[in-house]
Formats: C-alpha cells, structure tokens, sequence
C-alpha cells in the first residue's frame, strides 16, 4: 500500500493541502520497503485528491485537513488519518505497525491562511 504524508522539514505538516511536500511511502508486511519525497505540486479546489490517486495512494496522513477535501479523498477510496503530529519517519513506523491513531481534525475554514503553499482559486 502507497501513503502520502504531509510534510513539512522532517515533521507532518499541520496543514495538508498547503504543505510544502508529500512523503510517499511503500508499505508491505508492516514495514516501510520504499520512501519519496515529492514537493507538493499545487493546491486548487479537487486536484491533490486527483493527483494522489494516480500516485496509487491508498491513505493520507495529515495534521488536518478540510471537509471538502476529506470527501474528494474518500471519493477516491482513499482513507483520511487526521490530528497527526511528530516526525514524518515516526509516524511511518507507527502506521507500519498498525499502532497509528487519528485525533481531531484541527481545520477549520481560513484556518491554513498564510500557511505553506497559497491555494489557487476556489475557497
């Protein structure tokens, strides 16, 4: 299975759709096999969920991120884990082990505003 992580520097980023890169990473048999990161390419209405997809992501793990894009995610079959923080390489091997625990989702509307990649268009 593919996982994209928001990321910022070494730690999960707060904000998904802002972030500065994606950790994607292979996971098989409780282990990490395979680990990239990609800069985040864009962040308008519909596209990260698009473009993860065609990446063959199977689940996303993030601070936060809004409602709107939870359901496009979902639309697309891939699973949401909010209310994540720490080093994106802990935070791997915990998923890995299955001992990952989404908490609260800390996005709220404007709440990403100054914050990473600027969103084009939409709201």
């Amino acid at each position: 299975m593919k996982v994209a992580v928001s990321t910022d520097g070494d730690f999960v980023s707060p904000h998904f759709g802002r972030c500065p890169s994606f950790t994607i990473a292979e996971i098989a048999e409780n282990k990490i096999l395979k680990k990239d990161i990609i800069s985040n390419p864009g962040h308008s209405p519909g596209f990260l969920p698009e473009f993860l997809a065609k990446q063959g992501i199977g689940y996303i793990i993030t601070g936060g991120a809004g409602s709107r894009a939870q359901q496009l995610f979902a639309d697309k079959g891939i699973q949401v884990v909010v209310g994540i923080s720490g080093k994106v390489n802990e935070v791997l091997e915990k998923f890995a082990e299955g001992n990952l625990v989404g908490g609260k989702n800390p996005c709220k509307p404007g709440s990403g505003e100054g914050y990473g990649i600027k969103k084009e268009g939409g709201e």
